[in-house]
């Protein structure tokens, strides 16, 4: 008979949780995608794919909008929001998983943190959709990659709509787990064993968080299928990206007086995510003409708190861009920003 010490018998007990744990996140993520599978199309480029969900305007075409969402999401956060406000209204609009996410793969790795390249795949993902030039829409963390599109490919950023935007060098760090995920070798165990799990437990008080101080969109979980993020290769990814922009931001941030498009930025005064001082109100500062829009009482989510402001800032960015076309007049030196609360 095999008689085993304490010490056995603990390193067995861990081999078991570590063995149920890594199955329950492997069932798990069968059952989050089985629930909610690609609901656009699966655009191949150059070293992978691009989920692209592609919606048709509701009568005349007045022209494109492209959707770009925030960290720890997919593209249904900016369609459940703005898809159907703006179709209505006879844009075309089109709303991407950023590399990595959702159902998009994580074309170059860990490179594709860079903003400047995810901006470049999102464009080349277009460009199969016959694409050429669209109002952009970012949100959060895609404000910066919005902000790269403006930079890199004047010609297609037809004018520039800012939500909520990270875009400048900040204070401090990130959260702990980001880097934690991110760190080689323990980074790969948290992912497998512990952010299912726990995610799971944690994902509403995320959410408020997010929100605050407004409500949680009815059935947002559900209808955004948001626990995709829990998904091992998909938490790594939004964790890359959280990480690593600073750096990126800090270079780009430098370049912001050449960006020519029209640019609305709209921000909530209540925002307990991002700094609005440093970030919005910096491109406001830094961007020839750009207005910034601060909604009284509002957090990190405009596009859902306020619908309405964010619609009326695409619109504004629209009738400023063909005043620009029609005239072809350039960006005159000096302008101050307009400000405006509502």
């Amino acid at each position: 008979m095999i008689s085993l010490g304490w010490a056995e018998v603990a390193v067995l007990v861990l081999a078991f949780v570590l063995f149920a744990l890594g199955l329950f996140t492997q069932w798990r993520t069968r059952r989050i995608e089985g629930r909610h599978p690609p609901v656009g199309d699966l655009v191949e480029i150059d070293g992978g794919v691009i989920h692209v969900v592609d919606s048709p305007a509701q009568g005349r075409e007045r022209g494109a909008v492209l959707l770009l969402h925030g960290a720890s999401g997919t593209q249904a956060d900016m369609t459940m929001a703005l898809q159907g406000p703006l179709a209505r209204l006879g844009f075309r609009v089109l709303a991407v998983d950023r590399p990595g996410h959702g159902w998009s793969e994580r074309i170059f790795g860990r490179l594709a943190a860079s903003p400047a390249r995810q901006a470049a795949l999102v464009r080349d993902a277009l460009a199969q959709r016959g694409v050429a030039r669209a109002i952009v829409v970012g949100h959060s963390l895609s404000g910066a990659i919005a902000l790269a599109l403006a930079l890199d490919a004047p010609e297609f950023t037809r004018a520039l709509t800012l939500v909520a935007p990270v875009s400048h060098p900040w204070p401090g760090g990130v959260n702990w787990h980001y880097r934690l995920s991110t760190t080689a070798g323990i980074g790969w165990a948290f992912r497998q064993f512990i952010v299912m799990p726990v995610g799971l437990m944690l994902l509403s008080s995320g959410l408020r968080s997010v929100f605050e101080p407004n409500e949680t969109p009815a059935d947002y979980q559900r209808a955004t299928g948001l626990a995709l993020m829990l998904r091992p290769n998909h938490f790594r990814a939004n964790a890359e990206d959280v990480v690593d922009l600073r750096p990126y931001v800090v270079e780009q941030a430098q370049r912001y007086g050449e960006i020519k498009a029209p640019t609305e930025i709209v921000t909530g005064d209540k925002d307990g995510v991002v700094y609005a001082h440093i970030h919005s109100a910096g491109c406001a500062r830094d961007i020839d003409e750009a207005v910034l829009t601060t909604l009284s009482g509002v957090g990190h989510a405009p596009h859902h708190s306020a619908t309405e402001a964010v619609v009326r800032a695409i619109l504004s960015a629209e009738r400023r861009a063909l005043e620009r076309e029609a005239a072809g007049a350039e960006v005159r030196p000096g302008y101050e920003p307009a400000v405006s609360t509502i």
